[in-house]
């Protein structure tokens, strides 16, 4: 039965993490700098689950189609009205990485708001809340476990097939790689942009949508808890790799749930609280041994070494 508990977590936190860090490495692809607000794209999603079970009494994950939408208009605002006009202005990357810092904290107020409105005007618990019981189960599985992984595998191919098999798709490749020179051939790079932010708040969004379903959530559980770990899932695979973003998330997913659970199991559960530890050290050990993530390893160069290695002894 423990066994099958840590599986589930696992499968359930490395899935949440992919979705979580395909928009962190979209973000970091156009402005070349770290979102620090990144993880509150995720909260606006669990508070429109929120409001969708509870508020409106709707299926919880009818809420995820609202999540998208709101986690994705709350990642344009933040480029349109704050990034944007930075670097045009040519803004260092500390300057913008303080300006996400600080549209982070106003966007955790404006969820503090709107949390005390929900328990004021509709005797709604709106902090430390789980919505558990509005999840279905199937064959004994909690819906989460089989939903979460499902929207990976379709975001996924949804953006390989944007990606490559689209105009649209083409145009954001060549705006990310070479964005003066996709502008002189007519590609409207800030156009891109938008999109490219859209998309990246609404996987956040989508995310967080169910993420209540499983965690205790209030106003900053996406920076308390889930952006330390977004940020190394993204190391771990490769910042400059959409794709292996999804990898950085399950292999820190399932490191940080699979570790914590064996530690708490040996030494008890008072290592329960030092969990953030597990992916800062997977960051850390990253940028160590590959600082471009495992995206960026060079396998072949790699095997070369150790048979030279191997002859040298």
């Amino acid at each position: 039965m423990v066994d099958v508990l840590i599986f589930t977590n696992a499968l359930l936190i490395a899935s949440l993490l992919s979705l979580l860090t395909v928009g962190l490495t979209l973000t970091y692809l156009t402005t070349k700098v770290p979102n620090f607000a990144h993880g509150s794209f995720a909260t606006v999603g669990i508070y429109t689950g929120l409001a969708t079970a509870e508020l409106f009494k709707q299926n919880i994950y009818y809420g995820l189609i609202p999540g998208f939408l709101l986690g994705g208009l709350t990642a344009v605002i933040q480029y349109v009205a704050v990034l944007r006009p930075l670097t045009k202005r040519n803004a260092s990357i500390t300057t913008l990485m303080v300006a996400t810092i600080a549209f982070d904290i106003l966007l955790v107020s404006i969820l503090n708001i709107f949390a005390d409105y929900l328990q004021n005007a509709f005797r709604l618990q709106s902090r430390n809340f789980l919505l558990a019981p509005y999840d279905f189960t199937f064959a004994g599985i909690r819906g989460i476990v089989i939903v979460a992984p499902i929207l990976v595998v379709a975001s996924v191919v949804s953006l390989y097939v944007l990606l490559t098999k689209t105009k649209l798709g083409i145009a954001m490749r060549a705006t990310i790689e070479n964005p003066p020179l996709a502008g002189t051939v007519g590609i409207n790079t800030s156009s891109v942009y938008i999109i490219s932010w859209f998309i990246a708040g609404g996987l956040a969004g989508m995310a967080g949508s169910i993420i209540p379903l499983w965690y205790i959530s209030s106003t900053t559980v996406g920076d308390t808890y889930f952006l330390i770990s977004i940020f190394a899932a993204a190391v771990v695979g490769g910042l400059y790799n959409i794709y292996g973003a999804v990898i950085g998330g399950f292999v820190v997913g399932v490191a940080q749930s699979v570790i914590i659970r064996v530690l708490a199991d040996s030494w008890g559960s008072w290592v329960i609280p030092y969990e953030p530890l597990i992916p800062l050290a997977a960051m850390v050990i990253t940028l160590m041994i590959a600082p471009r993530g495992i995206t960026g390893i060079n396998f072949q160069e790699l095997k070369k070494k150790i048979r030279r290695h191997r002859n040298a002894g």
